[in-house]
């Protein structure tokens, strides 16, 4: 019974936990690095003022170009995950990094989660037999307010695209699931951690199979994260067969992932792994990695490297032409126009420009200043590879042509070293 009553106390604490401190607070303090900035939506659906985190990608928040969209990551349990996600998606989608797109990430906090999250009403507790002495059932009302308040208010207020994701984790992993069969029009991809499908004891899993056998869910996506909440010494192959309450959590997410194995002809791309050295409060990091990588294969870029052989057989414009054909194939899975990110190629162009190949960097640049005609930044790049190829007339041009654009700290700097270089 070891590792049920360590669930069962971390489903409480998430269940009465509030915040207690403002992050908002934090927003008003000097020479701070801020990741995110506190929003509010009022809901006539849920008859409250819902606070949400929002963090907005550098790139758009610094960018004076284009109207780019972003896809936006939907996140429950908002301030208990807002900090892991939004550094692993950076990290992933920035500094050369393509293995996912950069993200607006929408973390909610809660107000009442126990009601909010979970999709029918009840009364006794299914582990104990106790009455429950928390709400319940509120979970199609909470994705009514996502759907016909949050999400609107989202798009209408920040560079977000349509292209969602949803993540949570226990019950919020619950409310996810419930999402997929209730709301499959709603969002993109779904992953659900460690959820709790032994809710209602296991009434919803049953109505989920049967939804899911039943339905195609085309162009949708659902990975889900199995963590060790067994008691220790005992293994995933005996809890399959285990009747006993201690090991329901388990064995009903372990029912869940089995038939979803098997139906291969419902258009859902399903993926799921067991995490044996992660219990349940440890294993959100791990899977939220994983569902990452699972859910976007197709956003990096490869074959770059290739480019860089000096003694290989490729030109300036085979590398464009690469990089156009793959962000024309994001573009279609996403559903909107996408363009190769801005500080990805500067930073591609500078590799190249380095390795002294200055006609694919150059190619590069110039593919920058076509997609960002008003970034200043595009402009001191081109003038920094006349400058390496020694042309200090362009390169005058395309620094002076930076500050006509936009200010920056670097572009005068080069103008002055260039006149006084000219000059002498």
């Amino acid at each position: 019974m070891k590792n049920y009553i360590i669930y069962f106390a971390i489903a409480i604490i998430l269940v009465s936990c509030q915040q207690k401190k403002n992050a908002a607070d934090l927003e008003k303090l000097t020479n701070q690095i801020v990741i995110g900035q506190i929003d509010s939506v009022y809901s006539g659906i849920l008859d409250e003022s819902r606070k949400i985190w929002v963090h907005i990608p550098e790139s758009a928040v610094n960018s004076s170009s284009n109207n780019s969209k972003y896809p936006v990551l939907y996140l429950l349990d908002g301030p208990g995950h807002f900090y892991s996600v939004t550094g692993m998606i950076r990290q992933l989608s920035t500094n050369g990094n393509t293995v996912v797109p950069e993200m607006i990430i929408v973390a909610i906090p809660n107000t009442n989660r126990s009601r909010d999250l979970t999709p029918s009403h009840v009364d006794l507790d299914f582990f104990s037999g106790d009455s429950i002495q928390y709400a319940s059932g509120g979970g199609n009302k909470f994705l009514d307010f996502m759907e016909d308040e949050l999400i609107p208010h989202i798009e209408n207020t920040y560079p977000a695209s349509s292209y969602r994701t949803f993540v949570g984790h226990s019950f919020g992993g619950l409310s996810v699931i419930n999402a997929l069969i209730s709301k499959p029009h709603l969002f993109s991809n779904y992953v659900a951690i460690d959820p709790s499908l032994w809710w209602d004891n296991q009434a919803f899993l049953k109505v989920t199979d049967s939804i899911i056998s039943a339905n195609n869910f085309d162009g949708k996506a659902l990975y889900v994260g199995v963590a060790n909440t067994m008691d220790e010494g005992k293994i995933i192959e005996e809890v399959r067969n285990d009747t006993t309450r201690s090991t329901a959590h388990i064995r009903s997410i372990l029912e869940f992932v089995n038939s979803l194995d098997a139906k291969n002809d419902n258009g859902l791309l399903f993926g799921w792994k067991y995490y044996n050295d992660d219990d349940h409060g440890s294993v959100p990091l791990i899977t939220e990695y994983d569902a990452l990588r699972f859910l976007f294969p197709w956003y990096t870029i490869k074959g770059i490297n290739r480019f860089f052989d000096p003694d290989g057989n490729t030109s300036a414009a085979g590398l464009i032409d690469s990089l156009n054909s793959h962000y024309k194939n994001v573009s279609g899975r996403f559903g909107y126009p996408v363009l190769p990110p801005e500080q990805f190629i500067n930073s591609l162009g500078y590799g190249f420009m380095n390795n002294s190949m200055p006609g694919k960097a150059a190619a590069l640049f110039d593919l920058n200043i076509q997609n960002y005609p008003k970034s200043s930044n595009v402009y001191d790049s081109r003038g920094d590879c006349f400058l390496a190829q020694k042309d200090s007339t362009k390169a005058l041009e395309y620094f002076t042509k930076a500050l006509e654009v936009g200010s920056n700290d670097y572009s005068q700097e080069k103008i002055d070293m260039l006149n006084e270089k000219l000059n002498k």
